[in-house]
């Protein structure tokens, strides 16, 4: 089953269960990819709804910051819960040696040398974890392996 349709059966289950929270967030989920797929005139991929997830998890995380931070914890704590709703739709993270190995297979695949060449080796393992693991975390585990 694809991501859509999974979050379309979740979308008529959470309705007919009366979560009016999780119902708010699914059809903000799904109005999100309608259009993206209305922009791009095509389906999306499960890999590009795992992009728009991700967007839509790292928007609340920087809510609930604003919020934490103007002291309204109550709305951020919802919006602690939405992005943990979201969180259900992304694949299973990586763990830390997989990750650094998917690392230095990028590193020797770009045959980097130096921290000038981040870029280079960014691209190459960014795909092959798509969704699994936080862009922060990769980019500073290649900083890493690059300045060894």
């Amino acid at each position: 089953m694809s991501l859509v349709a999974q979050i379309a059966n979740d979308y008529k289950d959470a309705f007919k269960a009366k979560e009016t929270l999780r119902v708010m967030v699914l059809r903000m989920l799904r109005a999100e990819i309608h259009n993206r797929e209305k922009d791009k005139k095509a389906e999306l991929t499960d890999a590009e709804v795992v992009g728009i997830v991700q967007s839509m998890i790292k928007k609340r995380r920087e809510a609930a910051e604003a919020f934490l931070s103007g002291n309204a914890t109550e709305k951020a704590e919802q919006e602690r819960t939405e992005a943990g709703m979201l969180e259900t739709y992304l694949p299973a993270p990586l763990d830390e040696a997989e990750l650094d190995r998917l690392v230095y297979q990028a590193v020797e695949e770009a045959g980097a040398k130096g921290v000038a060449d981040i870029g280079n080796v960014m691209k190459i393992v960014m795909p092959k974890v798509a969704g699994r693991a936080d862009g922060k975390t990769i980019n500073q585990k290649v900083r890493q392996a690059l300045s060894h």
